[in-house]
Parts: C-alpha cells; sequence; structure tokens
C-alpha cells in the first residue's frame, strides 16, 4: 500500500525546501515530492526535518564487540598492536555469536541516521576453519532482523602483509587461492554482494585485474569495489619498499580507478594521488572515529574537496556508533591540520547541509544504489532520518542553520525518527531493545571470559 509522508522541511538536491508530501509506493520507493499548498490545507505533519538516510560505507559489525577492550598500555600502541587483540576476537566468534554482534551494531546504526550498511566482510570461515558461507549469512540474517539494508562486501584476503604469508590469527580470513574466494562469492550471489580486496597488503596486485573481471563477471558490471588502502605510515613505506611507489599509485597503475572504486581511508595519500583520484571518480570513504581510535592520521579532506573528490563516511570498528560525530570530527580534523574554520562548508548551504548531503549522497553510490542512491527524490529509496525540532539543539534554529545546529552540537539523540522504504524504524528497533542487548552481553562475557 503506498502512503504520503509529510515534513515541514526536507533536506532535497536542491536544497532544504519547506511543507513537502513524499508520496512512497508499495516497493519503498520516492513517487513524487510535493510543495504544499499551506494556504488552502493545515498540513498533518509526519515529522520536523527530514533528511536522506546515510549509508555507512564501511563497517565491520564484528569488532562491535571489542569497543574498550584493548585499552591497557603495553609498550608502544598503534594500529598494529591494536591488530592483535581485533585477531584473538575473530578467532572466536561463531556464526551465532556474529549474528548477535551484528543486529547490535546495525541497530545502533539504524538508530544514529545510517539506513544501510556496506559490511566489509572477512571472518568467512568457521572456527575450526572449514569453509562456509554461514559468517556472511548471519549478518545478512543479522541486517534482517533489525531492518537495515545491506550491501555486503565479502573480502578476499590472501596474505598476510607484502612480503609474509598469512599468520595464525588470519587465518579465518583467508583464501589461498582467487577460485576459492570467487566460490564463496557465488554461494552469496542472492545477497546482491559487491567485491573487496582487503588491502596490496593482503592481496598482491597482480591479481587485482582478474578479480575484477571474474568479480564483473559472476556478479554485474556495476558492482562496488572497495579497498583499504594508504591507513598507516608503515603500509605506505613497506610499499614503497615493495613496488617503488606508495599504495594509491600501485593500485592505480593495476586496476581503472573508476566511479565504482571506493578507498577506505587513504590517509596518507599524497597530492598527486589525490588529485589522480579524484580526476578517475573514485571515492574516498572517511571513518573519522576509527582513524583517531587507532591513531591512522587525518586525511587531506579539505584538499580532496578542492579537487572536487566525493567522500563517504563510515563507522569501520565500530567502537562508536554516531553519524553526526563521524561528520564532526571530519569537519574538526581538517580544523586542527589547517588551524582554520568551515574548511568542509559551503558557502551557499553551509556547513550541515553540505557534510550531510555529501555523506549521503556519496554513501549511497559507494553502496552501489545509483544516481539517486541517499537523495530525496522520485526514484530514490524512501529512507530518511527526521530530526526532533523539540530538541535544544536546534533552539532558535530556522531550517538554514538547523543542520549546522546538528553538526556542531547535536548526535544521534537528536533524531526523532528513522525510516527505511517508508517504514518508520524507531518502534521496531526499540521493541526489541531489551532482548537485543542482553544478548550481545552475554556473547561479550563469553568471548572475553576466553580471551582475558
Amino acid at each position: 500500500m503506498s502512503q504520503r509522508l509529510v515534513f515541514r522541511h526536507l533536506l532535497s538536491p536542491e536544497g532544504i525546501l519547506n511543507d513537502c508530501a513524499i508520496d512512497v509506493s508499495t516497493d519503498g520507493r520516492i513517487q513524487a515530492v510535493k510543495t504544499l499548498d499551506t494556504g488552502r490545507e493545515t498540513p498533518d505533519y509526519d515529522g520536523w526535518f527530514a533528511l536522506p538516510g546515510i549509508a555507512n560505507a564501511h563497517s565491520h559489525a564484528f569488532q562491535r564487540a571489542m569497543s574498550g577492550f584493548g585499552e591497557r598500555p603495553a609498550g608502544e600502541d598503534s594500529f598494529w598492536s591494536w591488530r592483535e587483540h581485533m585477531y584473538r576476537l575473530a578467532a572466536r566468534v561463531d556464526p551465532e555469536q556474529m549474528r548477535v554482534i551484528a543486529e547490535q551494531a546495525f541497530a545502533e546504526m539504524l538508530a544514529t541516521g545510517f539506513t544501510r550498511v556496506g559490511e566489509f566482510h572477512y571472518v568467512h570461515h568457521l572456527p575450526d576453519g572449514s569453509r562456509s558461507p554461514e559468517m556472511a549469512r548471519a549478518v545478512a540474517e543479522a541486517a534482517e532482523n533489525v531492518g537495515i539494508g545491506l550491501r555486503l562486501l565479502p573480502v578476499y584476503y590472501r596474505k598476510g602483509g607484502f612480503d609474509s604469508e598469512p599468520g595464525a590469527g588470519q587465518a579465518r580470513f583467508v583464501h589461498r587461492d582467487l577460485d576459492g574466494f570467487l566460490k564463496l562469492v557465488e554461494s552469496l550471489k542472492d545477497l546482491q554482494p559487491g567485491i573487496a580486496p582487503h588491502s596490496l597488503r593482503a592481496v598482491p596486485p597482480e591479481e587485482l585485474g582478474e578479480l575484477v573481471r571474474a568479480g564483473r563477471q559472476l556478479l554485474g558490471e556495476d558492482i562496488p569495489f572497495h579497498i583499504h588502502v594508504s591507513e598507516q605510515r608503515r603500509e605506505v613505506v613497506d610499499c614503497q619498499a615493495r613496488y617503488g611507489r606508495s599504495p594509491v599509485a600501485v593500485l592505480a597503475d593495476h586496476v581503472s580507478l573508476d566511479s565504482h572504486w571506493n578507498l577506505v581511508h587513504a590517509t596518507h595519500a599524497g597530492p598527486d594521488e589525490l588529485r589522480r583520484v579524484a580526476e578517475a571518480g573514485a571515492r574516498v570513504v572517511l571513518c573519522p572515529l576509527t582513524e583517531a581510535y587507532l591513531g591512522d592520521g587525518l586525511f587531506a579532506a579539505a584538499e580532496f574537496l578542492d579537487l572536487e573528490g566525493r567522500m563517504a563516511i563510515g563507522s569501520d570498528s565500530n567502537c562508536r556508533i554516531d553519524a553526526v560525530e563521524e561528520l564532526r570530527l571530519m569537519e574538526y580534523g581538517q580544523r586542527l591540520r589547517r588551524q582554520q574554520r568551515l574548511l568542509l562548508a559551503d558557502s551557499e548551504a553551509g556547513l550541515g547541509a553540505a557534510l550531510w548531503r555529501m555523506a549521503a549522497e556519496t554513501g549511497g553510490a559507494a553502496c552501489g544504489e545509483g544516481s539517486h542512491g541517499g537523495r530525496i527524490e522520485p526514484g530514490a529509496r524512501a529512507d530518511l532520518v527526521v530530526l526532533d525540532g523539540n530538541s535544544p539543539v536546534f533552539a532558535g534554529h530556522g531550517a538554514e542553520t538547523a543542520l549546522d545546529a546538528l553538526i556542531i552540537g547535536g548526535s544521534r539523540a537528536d533524531i526523532a525518527e528513522v525510516h527505511v522504504g517508508g517504514n518508520p524504524m524507531y518502534e521496531r528497533v526499540q521493541a526489541d531493545a531489551g532482548p537485543r542487548r542482553e544478548a550481545f552481553a552475554n556473547v561479550v562475557r563469553k568471548i572475553y571470559g576466553e580471551t582475558r
């Protein structure tokens, strides 16, 4: 049954519109966006301010279980020492535990404005080492149970490093050859997955061309490709030592970078690399909370934006899930880098509207949603985030500055409702919150009772 949703304000691709109705078809897509004649009728509003839902373009759902663990100093701590904690978690989680953890993570994502998730999934094998699609299907089941949209991104992971074989901690991630990985992807074809070579550390560059060709033959020409690249300085140094060039340059020499490619982090990419990425139409996926959590560094977002580069956001390690905080830290990181303000703002739209719209549209494209992804317009999915007009964050603000207020002082607490395909999700998510949280707590206690 089709429906109509009415909002006092909404963020459209053209800007902020007032007093609008969104007609939603039975398949959850927007049929029309209409401005109401308030002089002739008194609207019965479904909410104050509707924004397009954001696609979380990079998530490792299982890592939600390790938030707060591994925070005791043990020498010179870095991404590389944190990785050992992650390996211990990955070694133990089974399909049922994966489902429980992912449900908690996905429910938190919905509550904060993420209406779709690109799940960068690499815990492929069962705890006993046997090959099975069960781990991936547990993630898909969690997404269906919670009601969040999913773009599964099975990860090809073959090496332990540029010049090393996989270690014991990576055993559940690894496929020894491309054929084995493609068999897994084929078994998941009904989930409409993308393809994710883990990184140049884990996938020899000379295999990338065949991975792309085979992936497109199996899944279609328009599938998204995601890859970790230039996240850590040591990665850049090791890549230069092995190939004589930095990671983005090596990647671009082995595949045709285009709008199907999504470079996760790219923290230490240099000016020439950024220009190459922007000119190719590839996207960068930033995960500011995780990049700060891991001590990765700060991506040159302001310079990339000047090149007309596009950036999506992701929650990555899920140590803290909040789309608003990701956007705030994206801007604040640039302020700290450059000792200036409003580096990612638009002169007309301002800061909040520019950041939200970019994250929504770029995230939708990163998850393979096409030209309508992350937009409130006919043909797009009716994935909406509705702000709470009674929140103190918006006191004194009209529509033109409300999103600035949200980014500077707001959080997920200022969201009143989230729609996926036109369906309101808050009541559904809250109805299951108690049992979900109890199940999650039991899993975390079991896992860390065994590993500490």
